[in-house]
């Protein structure tokens, strides 16, 4: 066999195993995932609480228990996570959002949140007015293109 032939067949190798044990992996991951948000379901209460604050920020930053911060993996300490400042009841609380809705929590508004823990799965009820969200900018190359299609007279790409 030519020595090309064996460094591909090596290569080859290599990357079946990699995938192998990325397939194993995942698998053992997603096993502990549906474990977490089980019990998250079995915890969650619904909560009113005042939002007084909400931002991205570093989990040793974020006045969240030692405790807590002691558990996570020294991997993720670096990393920012949605920290929500609220008042439940007669105390304020510091508790961790989900991504997906942070966005939607409302800044100086009283909800009815699903709380499990320090974690707020979803929120329910929003009293009053949200103002709406300011639209992004546009970049350069958006702002080039709408100007040349309105020179051009074709409509403009939303």
């Amino acid at each position: 066999m030519s020595t090309w032939a064996i460094v591909l067949l090596c290569i080859l190798a290599v990357l079946i195993i990699a995938i192998v044990v990325l397939y194993f992996i995942g698998r053992n991951m997603q096993k502990k995932q549906e474990a977490q948000q089980a019990q998250i379901e079995a915890m969650k209460q619904t909560v009113s609480m005042l939002i007084i604050d909400k931002k991205r920020m570093k989990i040793k930053e974020s006045g969240l228990p030692q405790a807590v911060i002691d558990q996570t993996p020294k991997m993720l300490r670096n990393s920012k996570l949605p920290v929500v400042k609220a008042k439940v009841g007669p105390q304020i609380m510091t508790l961790i959002s989900e991504e997906k809705i942070f966005d939607s929590i409302p800044v100086k508004k009283e909800v009815k949140a699903v709380v499990s823990g320090i974690y707020i799965t979803d929120v329910k009820g929003i009293h009053g007015k949200i103002a709406p969200a300011t639209p992004k900018k546009k970049g350069f190359f958006k702002r080039a293109l709408e100007k040349a299609q309105e020179k051009a007279g074709a409509k403009p790409v939303k």
